[in-house]
């Protein structure tokens, strides 16, 4: 049975997520970057599949196992005490009960399910496909007794999957059975325009999520474009190791 705090920390994640005032989820990947970000106040955070790989020499895109990816939020959450969510990829081929066991277990509430096969040539779910594991995800959850925040995301824009002109409808329908089939938050992963960020506020049953360069971009610009959600992916993790490289290069 899970635990209550699992429970408590599940609905605080899912509170945060309010269109146009969007909660910032600094992205970590270590026990050391999420103690960082709480101590900087934030009060959730996402862990990233790719800075993750990177901090454990393999490659993203499922270069790593789900067993190394737990382990490591396993560090985070006995490391800092708020809400966390993970990037779990495509499902490193696991099945949605053990997905939901394996972060409930590790003391994850929340996660990012994505589009993209990575273990089968890195074709692209179907939109019912990708809708069905999603159901499948939530039903696992409800069972556990835990509001597991799921954050659909789809790569047809990061990919340029098909055809420009119909590309922004086709994203949106695929979004839309993910909602429909039991997600809180959607994540049309790519970096987009200001009226890009509008129309899918404005279409989009659900708060949306955006990537954010937490160096350079304006915190305040995203609010005013509908944004529910904020997540930085690889960035922070390049930004600090840009910055490094200019601290190290004095000592060479």
């Amino acid at each position: 049975m899970v635990s209550q705090a699992l429970q408590e920390r599940a609905t605080t994640l899912l509170a945060l997520h309010v269109p146009g005032k969007p909660v910032v989820l600094p992205t970590v990947w270590d026990a050391w970057s999420a103690t960082v970000a709480v101590d900087a106040g934030f009060a959730a955070l996402t862990v990233g599949s790719h800075p993750v790989a990177d901090s454990v020499g393999k490659e993203d895109g499922e270069g790593m196992s789900f067993d190394d990816l737990t382990t490591r939020v396993a560090q985070i959450t006995g490391a800092v005490d708020v809400p966390i969510s993970v990037d779990v990829e495509s499902g490193y081929g696991e099945s949605a009960q053990r997905l939901i066991d394996g972060l409930l277990e590790a003391g994850a509430v929340g996660l990012n399910i994505e589009d993209t096969v990575h273990k089968d040539g890195g074709r692209i779910r179907s939109d019912e496909d990708h809708a069905a594991l999603i159901g499948e995800l939530r039903k696992a959850a409800d069972a556990a007794g835990v509001h597991v925040v799921i954050n659909a995301r789809t790569d047809l824009f990061l990919r340029q999957i098909g055809d420009e002109s119909d590309r922004f409808e086709r994203a949106v329908r695929k979004l839309k059975l993910a909602a429909e089939a039991g997600a809180d938050s959607l994540y049309p992963v790519g970096r987009h325009d200001d009226d890009t960020y509008r129309r899918l506020a404005d279409e989009l049953p659900l708060p949306i999520n955006a990537i954010a360069l937490p160096d350079t971009d304006d915190p305040a610009s995203f609010g005013p474009l509908g944004v529910g959600r904020i997540s930085f992916g690889p960035f922070w993790q390049r930004a600090l190791t840009a910055r490094s490289e200019e601290i190290l290069a004095r000592w060479k």
